[in-house]
């Protein structure tokens, strides 16, 4: 089935997403020691896209991902996964968030034992209610207005505003002025600039999860028998004869607590020295 010429003037948008956005978590990445990944060839892969794996095995094709430790030819320690993109008409727009988080959370966890920054870079009609959504499961965004995207391509000569009635004509005379732009790069810029306060908010957030460090970690080696109350009653009835003097008693659990710089914890428990050993290694 042919594309049709709506889907591709949208994606037109999303590539001017790619083009404002991606020479800053360029930079971001050069000054952070990080490689940043995006659609494209790479040595290490076959194809161009950047496609991750879940907890549960699924792929999953992703527009940025930064790494610790990447480069053209090795996979790096992912430390932040970024989506971007444009949605004309609101009807679809918690769709599109629900398929955002669809794809990132999943991945993320995977990766639990490194902090992920998770980022939407999103362009055009996202209600109040889809992007509150996306910060409420700890995702930060960074969220263009249609009004701010009209603006900007008009002053370029190019109307982005269409509805139902637009007809494959003027879907197909905006793709033909958009070839032939010869300031993709500049327009880009101006989307940008218009848009300055929340793109530093957006950059000072990633700044803040990718910069952390370990501050400390606290490993409790539990020993005991498990106490079972069937009231909290019967529990702090419980607490107050307990001793806390008991010698020899059996190993339980390890419970380690990671602390970072920032305030965030990581928390795992483990059985056995083998499985907290190899969750620590994961750190170093």
């Amino acid at each position: 089935m042919a594309e049709s010429l709506a889907h591709k003037f949208g994606q037109i948008i999303g590539e001017v997403l790619e083009l404002a956005i991606y020479p800053h978590l360029n930079k971001f990445a050069n000054d952070n020691k990080l490689f940043v990944d995006r659609k494209g060839k790479r040595n290490t892969r076959k194809g161009i896209k950047v496609t991750w794996t879940d907890i549960n095995g699924n792929k999953h094709d992703l527009d940025f991902v930064l790494e610790k430790g990447g480069d053209e030819n090795t996979i790096g320690t992912p430390v932040a996964f970024i989506e971007s993109a444009w949605r004309r008409g609101s009807r679809h727009s918690k769709n599109k968030v629900q398929e955002i988080a669809a794809a990132i959370n999943p991945v993320v966890k995977k990766y639990s034992s490194t902090i992920c920054f998770k980022g939407a870079i999103l362009a055009g009609d996202f209600t109040k209610p889809s992007l509150a959504q996306l910060e409420s499961d700890g995702f930060v965004v960074l969220y263009f207005p249609t009004e701010s995207v009209v603006k900007t391509f008009a002053k370029f000569g190019i109307d982005v505003l269409t509805d139902d009635q637009t007809a494959e004509s003027d879907y197909a005379e905006r793709i033909k002025k958009w070839a032939a732009l010869e300031h993709k790069e500049k327009l880009a810029t101006m989307l940008l600039e218009d848009n300055k306060d929340q793109v530093a908010r957006f950059f000072d957030l990633l700044s803040y999860s990718v910069t952390c460090w370990i501050e400390r970690v606290i490993i409790l080696p539990l020993h005991g028998e498990e106490a079972i109350a069937d009231s909290v009653k019967e529990a702090i009835q419980f607490i107050k004869g307990h001793s806390s003097v008991k010698p020899n008693l059996p190993f339980v659990k390890y419970e380690v607590i990671i602390r970072y710089n920032t305030g965030e914890k990581i928390e795992g428990t483990f059985n056995d020295k083998t499985s907290c050993i190899r969750f620590l290694e994961a750190f170093v």
